[in-house]
């Protein structure tokens, strides 16, 4: 291409505009004609640039890097891209969960951290928060727990009184509610937060040993929280802040990092571990499975086309490579469907064939057709096939599926364990991590927020969940509601 045709704008199938300006009338002061296909085209365009939000984490940001393992886990995954001295390259993107595309950055909800990493074995993606539990254990209850952190069907607002409707009536969402109402609720920037994959994941070894894991990626520029009031101010003044910061960081060269840790369970001490490892809703106490360093993430590169490569980004906890798998997480079994579904709805079913989505390794698949396909069908289209067609490979799978369970078919909770309480981790969260401050801020926040528009009995449910976490804070909570209501 010469430099006198480069900037010749032209429509989507390269004919040259005759204008920028001006439409295609009958004389100077005459209609529009119809079969003006320059000025349909972007009509046409522009009425369908925008692809539907993403149910929950709607609202978000983010980058490309690398992954540099600077440690030995080999004992632990095959995983190629796991390997010691090995550079991935790879997309993250940060979230909100609850608010819309165009909702503040700073209103108090988790934060989702998801990685797409492009290894030599396909794409590996983990779909995780910035706090390492989640606010239940079963996907049953998913869909419901989104639908009372949205917006309300009469009048279209969000709604506190229908989140502690929910979350009183759930209990197992006490450990995640305690983090949420606490510091970490509004983190200052995407670069000074943590990312967790909160799921326990499956790594499997050259030997065929499995380990159950758990990734925890550790911000190197220091966690750094906002206050309520510092969010709230910000929300007003400037709603894309979290984006714009990391934006601006990496332009002017500070490249956030963060090391990544990896908490490991041999795969036989799950069957006898004092709580369930695979409830959503609990943590692995370091004391018991300590932080092995993994290696580091570099985000380096911003993105040169927010729609193509932040927007149309796809994860899915499905994603797995050789080495790596999933678990008996009842969570994170249903994820791995339908986070493939929902970008399946929401931007097409060849939505791999996306140049973010698309894996870096050659694929050789036996899908075909569908909207928006671009890559080409050859024959063989069918399995099995006598005529040269791509073939599976067990040896080279060994995705850690290989563990066994056993059962009637039921529906019920996970079997209780002796530390499977849904009050005691958020109660050490509270009195064994918090100091008097940070204590102090989550009652502040919890008591904001149940003072706005919680109704009687979602009110004295409130209060006493906080009591089922620690007996002194609900108090304190309780107090600084009804202190409130005399005020008002």
């Amino acid at each position: 291409m010469t430099d006198d045709t480069r900037n010749i704008e032209t429509t989507t199938s390269g004919e040259p505009y005759p204008s920028q300006e001006h439409s295609l009338t009958v004389g100077n002061d005459g209609p529009i004609v119809l079969h003006d296909h320059f000025l349909m085209e972007q009509m046409a365009a522009f009425n369908r640039e925008m692809v539907p939000d993403r149910q929950p984490h709607a609202k978000g940001g983010g980058a490309f890097g690398r992954f540099e393992v600077t440690e030995d886990v080999s004992a632990y995954t095959k995983a190629n891209f796991l390997q010691k001295g090995k550079k991935t390259d790879m997309v993250a993107r940060f979230s909100t969960v609850a608010g819309e595309s165009g909702s503040p950055d700073t209103w108090r909800d988790p934060r989702g951290f998801a990685l797409k990493f492009y290894t030599e074995e396909g794409n590996f993606d983990m779909v995780g928060n910035n706090t390492p539990i989640f606010f239940m254990r079963d996907p049953m209850k998913f869909q419901h727990f989104i639908h009372s952190q949205k917006r309300r069907a009469d009048n279209g607002l969000r709604d506190n009184d229908m989140q502690w409707d929910f979350w009183t009536q759930s209990p197992e969402s006490a450990h995640q509610v305690t983090w949420v109402m606490g510091d970490y609720g509004v983190p200052a920037t995407w670069r000074h937060m943590n990312g967790h994959s909160s799921h326990t994941y499956s790594w499997i070894n050259e030997a065929g040993e499995l380990f159950w894991v758990k990734y925890h990626f550790k911000t190197d520029q220091g966690v750094k929280c906002l206050t309520q009031e510092q969010a709230d101010e910000m929300a007003g003044s400037d709603a894309d802040y979290h984006r714009r910061d990391l934006f601006e960081a990496i332009a002017r060269g500070d490249c956030p990092t963060w090391t990544l840790y990896v908490q490991i369970m041999p795969y036989q001490e799950a069957k006898t571990y004092r709580l369930n490892p695979f409830d959503l809703t609990k943590v692995w106490p370091h004391a018991d499975y300590p932080l092995h360093k993994v290696g580091t993430m570099t985000l380096d590169t911003n993105p040169t086309d927010f729609h193509t490569e932040i927007e149309q980004a796809a994860f899915s906890p499905g994603n797995t490579v050789p080495g790596t798998g999933i678990s008996p997480d009842k969570m994170l079994l249903a994820r791995s469907i339908s986070y493939a579904d929902a970008q399946r709805a929401r931007i097409g079913v060849n939505y791999n064939q996306i140049p973010v989505n698309a894996p870096k390794c050659p694929m050789h698949s036996y899908t075909k057709g569908g909207r928006m396909r671009y890559m080409n069908n050859h024959d063989p289209v069918y399995a099995p096939n006598t005529k040269g067609g791509p073939v599976p490979s067990p040896a080279a799978h060994a995705n850690g599926e290989n563990w066994e369970t056993d059962g009637n078919l039921v529906r019920s909770a996970y079997t209780l364990r002796p530390d499977d309480s849904d009050f005691d981790q958020p109660n050490d969260l509270i009195n064994k991590v918090m100091d008097d401050e940070a204590r102090d801020r989550l009652v502040a926040n919890a008591v904001g927020h149940l003072s706005d528009g919680v109704t009687e009995p979602v009110l004295e449910r409130a209060f006493q969940y906080w009591k089922n976490v620690d007996a002194r804070i609900g108090e304190r909570i309780e107090q600084g509601v009804r202190e409130k209501q005399k005020a008002a």
